[in-house]
């Protein structure tokens, strides 16, 4: 019997162990963590089959029992494909796959729409989804959000999602770098601006691994308005341009755009008015215009589309309005998890505003974000790991408005509505443009804190 090693206990993990050992491997999981929650996790794959060991950090050592026995060792995307152990692995001539990868080899019969970018991903995958399953067509999300794709694979092998049209894939560069075998029907890329640097060491590599996906898909569909892609565009001579900007130019630019009327155009033609997505932010436009495309090329007709984006909720943690506290809007932006997307959500929302930021600070250029703070806003609460990080980057940028370092988010919530009503704020943005993993799980779970958090004050207030 085959040895596969899966490295990595968590969701993509897990649903790579299953999927292997249904295929007839023989399973072994190593995961560095030996915590209550990853040995319930374990207890779990252990009654159906699948050893686990915990504790198990990577190094060559922990795979010298078994070197000679191993057919392929599926990688979990937080796993650094570039780690030391694994290259060492390599060079022994081991196959050597991500979740993804393993899951594309068995669901290949099913089209898929694969979605990349820097920020913008999981808006355009979920609106995608909405519009699919809205005009009648059978698809589910599965990558970076929703389904592991090896939890759809194996569904699949049982029997189950017999009826289903398309899978919308959600894709980050650590997703795409190690799954070369994906082939997307239909490819949609987003933006590039920098982000998770400190993993990939440089743009150029950053770009090259989104490049990865897009060249591989049929029909290739890209943002125009992003600088980044905008300057490639001799590169993707045959792709499908949606963009916002330069409306006098814009047949000449553009597949889909929209005009001065506020109508989306398809190559001429006026198919709805863009008022029928009802999420704030320029950048939404652009999310608009990218499910519209894909909708389009798979052959979805405007009516549909433009039911589908009335009804359309937005995504948890994405600008997301949580209520109102002494008549100032309180959103929580969660997602926002760098400098370019913190500055979205920022230039979407009323000002002045009181900014909550913080958390584990990434490798990029801040300037746009706090270029944007400093006319915004007019308080900032930093906290986290790195929240004096960030007040020494916002100092440097010249702004001189409340500026307040705290320990934690409960903490740093009191200060902003505190701050709130005394600087006549409009709104208070929680939008980190940092990671979250030196205080919660994920974005997910801080997001749910914060709503947590003012839903009590909401609550007290009604008591009052």
């Amino acid at each position: 019997m085959s040895l596969t090693i899966v490295i990595g206990l968590g969701r993509s993990g897990i649903g790579a162990a299953r999927l292997s050992h249904h295929l007839g491997s023989k399973v072994i999981v190593l995961e560095k963590y030996d915590d209550n929650a990853h040995r319930l996790a374990a207890e779990t794959l252990s009654n159906q089959g699948i050893e686990v060991q915990l504790g198990k950090s990577l190094k060559p050592d922990i795979f010298e029992p078994f070197i000679n026995d191993i057919s392929n060792i599926v990688v979990s995307p937080g796993v650094d494909w570039n780690n030391p152990t694994l290259k060492i692995l390599r060079n022994h001539g081991i196959r050597m796959e991500g979740e993804v990868n393993l899951a594309w080899r068995t669901i290949k019969d099913i089209p898929c729409i694969g979605i990349t970018g820097t920020n913008g991903k999981t808006t355009v995958t979920t609106l995608v989804n909405h519009i699919l399953n809205a005009s009648g067509l059978n698809s589910l999300m599965a990558g970076n959000i929703g389904y592991p794709a090896s939890e759809v694979a194996l569904n699949q092998r049982k029997g189950r999602n017999k009826n289903l049209d398309w899978i919308v894939l959600e894709l980050s560069s650590y997703q795409i770098e190690s799954s070369p075998s994906i082939l997307p029907e239909i490819g949609i890329w987003t933006n590039l601006t920098s982000d998770h640097l400190e993993r990939h060491g440089s743009l150029e590599l950053y770009r090259s691994i989104k490049q990865t996906l897009i060249k591989h898909s049929k029909t290739k569909i890209f943002n125009g308005d992003d600088p980044d892609l905008a300057s490639q565009r001799d590169l993707w001579g045959n792709g499908i341009w949606v963009g916002t900007k330069q409306q006098a130019k814009a047949t000449q630019l553009y597949d889909i755009w929209i005009n001065n009327k506020g109508e989306v155009v398809e190559r001429g033609k006026e198919l709805f008015s863009a008022s029928a997505l009802k999420l704030l932010g320029k950048h939404n436009l652009q999310n608009l215009l990218l499910a519209t495309a894909a909708a389009r090329s798979i052959g979805i007709k405007p009516r549909t589309i433009e039911e589908s984006l009335n009804s359309f909720p937005g995504i948890p943690h994405r600008l997301e309005k949580i209520g109102q506290i002494n008549d100032i809007d309180i959103f929580n932006d969660s997602k926002a998890t760098n400098y370019d997307s913190a500055k979205m959500g920022l230039d979407a929302i009323a000002h002045p505003a009181i900014v909550l930021a913080g958390g584990i600070s990434k490798f990029g250029d801040p300037t746009s974000w706090t270029e944007s703070l400093k006319e915004k806003a007019c308080g900032i609460i930093l906290f986290g790991r790195d929240a004096h990080l960030l007040l020494t980057i916002i100092k440097k940028s010249g702004f001189r408005k409340e500026l307040i370092c705290c320990e934690d988010l409960s903490l740093g919530i009191n200060l902003a509505i505190e701050i709130a009503a005394r600087l006549e704020a409009k709104t208070i943005l929680f939008s980190p443009a940092c990671s979250s993993f030196d205080q919660y799980k994920n974005y997910e779970e801080r997001g749910d804190h914060f709503k947590k958090l003012i839903q009590n004050i909401l609550h007290q207030q009604v008591i009052k």
